[in-house]
């Protein structure tokens, strides 16, 4: 589906009916926009996707932003009109504190949560339980909420200071390990002819010169991480140590927001997300370091983090239930 595409199912015997509460969760990222509506039992009633909407600066950005959020909660209602809902949870990549305001006047709640994808992605993962997740995509970080309600973070500093273990830092670290070998003072690795068959360039260098370019921004270079987990599996040594240390990387900022939130022998359950788990390697490793401690258990995520919006929505309405749908719809 392209970033501008839009995708929804329809609610089938929702009636516009004052009595009924809807309850709202939007996942808003850097490739897609989802929205879920829920009714008070916790039954998903409408979804919709659309594209992007995790930039808002300039009147261009505001114009995207109030598009992508307009359209797809109007897709989820369907023929429903205008709705206010009884609360809305909005989690954004790159955090609420400029897209807060201009949520608001988007959707109308009695009550908000304009927060970041970490929470969405933690509440859905664990099905709003305790625990830890950690997001690995162009980027990396780890966050955590305790039964206390009390949340932490690390990691997340950026290409430039941090995101080691992400996409971006997997594939440069990898094309740097190309480079060395290429000028005669690196280990022997079929990293260099992965990269260059992938991006066409006739040699190492000139990868690097066309990863400075708009042609390849920073979502694009760390999609280039399945090249090298795929040198990995035929058994390179260089491309198998830099998995191994991106899952070291993410091992350590997971258990550093664990340290912060649970106590050392308190059961703790860490899920993650984002493509750079899509190696079947590095998440074998990084589920070997994070249960090295006999209390912590690697799990899977149970939700998407739209479905994890649509929990938290719940929630802060005083609302404990279960969500219910169509699978597909929350996951």
């Amino acid at each position: 589906m392209g970033p501008g595409s839009m995708r929804a199912n329809r609610p089938r015997d929702l009636v516009q009916d004052p009595a009924v509460k809807l309850f709202l969760g939007i996942d808003g990222g850097q490739s897609g926009t989802t929205a879920l509506v829920g009714d008070e039992s916790g039954r998903v009633v409408g979804v919709a996707h659309g594209g992007p909407c995790n930039h808002v600066s300039g009147a261009p950005g505001r114009e995207k932003f109030t598009r992508v959020i307009g359209d797809v909660v109007r897709q989820a209602l369907d023929s429903l009109g205008p709705v206010h809902f009884e609360a809305a949870c909005c989690g954004f990549s790159g955090g609420p504190a400029d897209k807060d305001v201009l949520t608001r006047e988007i959707v109308r709640a009695e009550k908000y949560s304009i927060t970041h994808d970490g929470l969405i992605a933690l509440v859905g993962a664990t099905s709003g339980a305790p625990g830890v997740i950690v997001i690995a995509g162009t980027g990396s970080f780890a966050f955590g909420r305790n039964s206390e309600g009390r949340t932490a973070r690390a990691g997340g500093w950026g290409f430039i200071f941090g995101d080691e273990g992400g996409g971006f830092d997997l594939v440069r670290q990898a094309l740097r390990a190309a480079l060395r070998f290429e000028e005669g003072w690196g280990t022997a690795t079929a990293l260099r002819d992965a990269l260059l068959a992938a991006t066409g360039a006739p040699d190492a260098n000139e990868a690097l010169h066309r990863f400075y370019t708009d042609e390849y921004p920073r979502d694009r270079v760390a999609l280039l991480a399945k090249v090298v987990d795929e040198v990995a599996q035929a058994r390179d040594g260089v491309a198998r140590d830099l998995l191994n240390g991106a899952a070291q990387s993410l091992a350590t900022i997971a258990s550093a927001v664990r340290q912060q939130l649970f106590s050392a022998e308190e059961p703790a359950r860490v899920s993650y997300i984002g493509g750079v788990f899509r190696s079947r390697a590095l998440l074998a490793r990084f589920r070997l370091l994070i249960e090295l401690n006999e209390h912590n258990r690697v799990a899977a995520p149970l939700h998407s983090p739209a479905a994890g919006a649509l929990l938290e929505a719940y929630r802060i309405a005083g609302i404990k239930c279960e969500i219910s749908g169509d699978p597909e719809q929350l996951r």
